[in-house]
């Protein structure tokens, strides 16, 4: 289940109907499922996108996306560290971000440019759609997995365009579970 952290009111968030409403000041969205299908670990892409077929068509109806795929980063993967480093740096997309978190966890940092940079720690279960032109950046819990599906209206619009604020260097490069470390 999602928790936001935030750091600059000592406080966390982990309701999901109150998530949903901090989010959505922000113009992001959440859904939360419940009962998510257990996949074995050798599922392919494919298997995993039939598995949650009914939520994916129906979110892709609601946002005009055009299609879907299966993300899988595991401890293992090659060059893992040098994918996570283009994730850690502050970017925003020309197209939403939206991710249905199937297995793992990670956590996406969002900067409002009027408002302190707050976490949302997302699981299995999880979707959310950041919204283009929003600045974030997103790294792996410990764990260091997820299998997440993602949506696109055009999957040429989603290359990060870094700001180079150097903001995201002021906060710890992984989520922190309670979140009871604060930024650097």
């Amino acid at each position: 289940m999602a928790r936001v952290g935030l750091e600059h009111e000592d406080r966390i968030l982990e309701d999901p109907a109150e998530i949903s409403a901090f989010l959505a000041q922000h113009g992001i969205w959440y859904r939360r499922f419940e009962a998510l299908e257990s996949l074995p670990e050798s599922a392919t892409n494919e298997e995993i996108l039939a598995a949650f077929d009914a939520p994916i068509r129906e979110q892709m109806a609601r946002g005009g996306y055009v299609t879907a795929d299966v993300v899988q980063v595991k401890p293992e993967l090659p060059n893992i560290e040098e994918m996570l480093a283009k994730f850690r740096k502050e970017h925003w997309h020309d197209e939403d971000e939206v991710r249905f978190i199937v297995e793992g966890h990670g956590v996406f940092f969002i900067h409002p440019r009027e408002a302190p940079v707050f976490r949302i720690e997302v699981g299995p279960g999880d979707m959310i759609n950041v919204p283009k032109g929003t600045w974030h950046w997103f790294d792996l819990c410990p764990d260091r997995r997820i299998r997440a599906i993602r949506l696109f209206q055009d999957p040429a619009g989603w290359s990060p365009r870094y700001t180079g604020s150097g903001v995201d260097a002021g906060y710890e490069p992984v989520c922190l579970g309670p979140f009871d470390i604060p930024a650097k």
